[in-house]
C-alpha cells in the first residue's frame, strides 16, 4: 500500500483545490464587477475579508495543485474553511456547514501530509 501514497497525496490535494477553486471563482468574480460587498467575520472590514477569502480560495488551491509551498497554502485554506464553519456558519445546522467541515479537514490533511512526490515543493529539495 505505501507505493501508491504519493499518488494518493497528489489525487487529494488536487480534487480539493479543484473543487475549492469554483468556490473561489465566484468571489473573484464579485471583485471584478465590483461588488465588494462581504460578510465580515473577524472585524477585518468587509473588503479585506472577501480578498482574504478569495486568495484562500482561489490562489491558494492553485499552489497547492501544482505542490508549491503546499502545506503552508493548505493551512491558509483550512484557517477560512475553519472561520465558514464556526464563525460564519457557526449558528447554522450542520448542513449548511456540512461542506465548510468536509474542505477544512481535507486541506488539512494536505497540510499535515505534505504534497507527496508529484510536486514542486518536492523537486526544490
Amino acid at each position: 500500500m505505501a507505493r501508491f501514497h504519493d499518488s494518493a497525496l497528489a489525487l487529494l490535494r488536487i480534487v480539493f483545490s479543484l473543487l475549492m477553486i469554483t468556490h473561489g471563482w465566484s468571489k473573484f468574480e464579485r471583485i471584478l464587477e465590483g461588488n465588494l460587498s462581504f460578510g465580515d467575520p473577524l472585524g477585518l472590514g468587509s473588503t479585506l475579508s472577501l480578498y482574504l477569502v478569495t486568495f484562500a480560495e482561489l490562489a491558494a488551491p492553485i499552489f497547492i495543485i501544482v505542490g508549491f509551498k503546499t502545506r503552508i497554502m493548505a493551512l491558509i485554506t483550512s484557517f477560512a474553511m475553519a472561520v465558514a464553519a464556526f464563525i460564519a456558519h457557526g449558528a447554522d445546522p450542520l448542513a449548511k456547514k456540512e461542506m465548510a467541515l468536509l474542505y477544512l479537514v481535507g486541506f488539512l490533511c494536505v497540510a499535515l501530509m505534505g504534497a507527496g512526490r508529484y510536486s514542486l515543493d518536492q523537486r526544490t529539495r
